[in-house]
């Protein structure tokens, strides 16, 4: 019983670190509080997050501002055409003597410290630089100089800007599944913030703004053992493991679901993806997003909430469709909660 108090004891003191983690991000972060409560159930569900907007909406601050208020060891690259996958290990150079010298890189540059791993306008990297990527996310460590490295408190955080084509690749279905989310920004619709973030000083100063984030809200190398905690508080009915099941089937299998898009032969559309992986981690996501809400027992609102986040990208399209997939996908999420009835 003691057991039991202790570790509700600890799950309280945890959210309420939580919540403010995330008050320390508003303060930087101005009209994006979705985006920031998603970014925190990622970190709270150990998932690597992708952001995705027009330039200048704030996905640079957001993820500085959560590096700072997360703690732990911080690196940060920017993707290049020209980058290769050892640019990540390692780099060489002329010493003084004249002779080459070899130092690590930014991932190993701070040793299993690393925390925070920042990949910025990470489609204008190589697929060679992704299928390094690829194994960090995947297993969080990687191989160099004749030893293995391992990163247990990682988090990946990427963005990319869906404006520019040109110079680009597109990242590959596997690379794109081991993100946990795949998390839109746009600039806030409210009136206020818009003028705020336009004449407000203080909003022009990225550099001060994400200063002023307290640093080290969250221990970061406690967090792991906290995710697991929250795994198994969270209770699911089975009404709502019956409820997720049928997502997931309507979702795969849409037209067979009874779902119709207007324009779209639904029984070609769905080329395969919605693994069970990822239907895993959409759990995952849920368990968290209901502690952050009080709550020891998960219900539908759980899965709304964070669905087209972590399923979205997850869902491979035929490819006659594949270049309409920002307005497909989207209609299609909707028409899944419409045609699946929560319990």
């Amino acid at each position: 019983m003691n057991t039991l108090r202790h570790g509700a004891s600890m799950l309280t003191d945890w959210r309420a670190a939580a919540g403010r983690f995330e008050a320390e991000i508003a303060k930087a972060v101005l009209g994006q509080d979705r985006a920031i409560r998603l970014v925190t159930i990622a970190i709270f569900a150990r998932g690597h997050v992708m952001l995705e907007g027009d330039v200048g909406v704030g996905k640079t601050t957001l993820l500085r501002a959560v590096a700072r208020a997360l703690g732990g060891a911080y690196e940060r690259v920017e993707g290049t055409v020209d980058m290769m996958p050892t640019d990540l290990i390692y780099h060489t150079y002329l010493a003084e003597d004249g002779r080459p010298r070899i130092e690590p890189g930014p991932v190993l540059a701070r040793a299993e410290d690393l925390s925070v791993f920042f990949f910025n306008e990470i489609n204008r990297a190589r697929p060679q630089v992704h299928a390094l990527l690829l194994r960090l996310m995947a297993e969080r460590s990687v191989t160099a100089f004749n030893r293995e490295y391992r990163f247990p408190n990682l988090q990946v955080f990427a963005d990319r800007n869906r404006v520019e084509r040109e110079e680009t690749f597109e990242l590959p279905a596997a690379a794109r599944d081991r993100f946990l989310m795949e998390i839109g920004m746009e600039a806030p619709r409210d009136a206020q913030a818009r003028r705020s973030l336009v004449f407000d000083p203080r909003f022009h100063d990225t550099d001060r703004l994400v200063g002023e984030v307290a640093e080290g809200v969250l221990d970061h190398a406690g967090i792991g053992g906290i995710a697991a905690a929250i795994q198994h508080a969270i209770q699911a009915s089975p009404e709502i493991e019956s409820y997720v099941l049928a997502l997931w089937e309507a979702l795969v299998r849409p037209g067979e679901a009874g779902i119709r898009l207007p324009g779209i032969d639904m029984a070609a559309l769905v080329q395969g993806g919605a693994s069970p992986r990822g239907v895993a981690f959409l759990v995952r996501a849920a368990r968290v997003r209901a502690w952050l809400e009080g709550r020891d027992w998960l219900v539908p609102e759980d899965v709304r909430a964070i669905f087209p986040e972590v399923m979205a990208h997850r869902v491979f399209l035929e490819p006659v469709y594949e270049m309409r997939r920002a307005t497909i996908v989207p209609d299609l999420c909707r028409a899944v909660f419409e045609t699946v009835p929560a319990p």
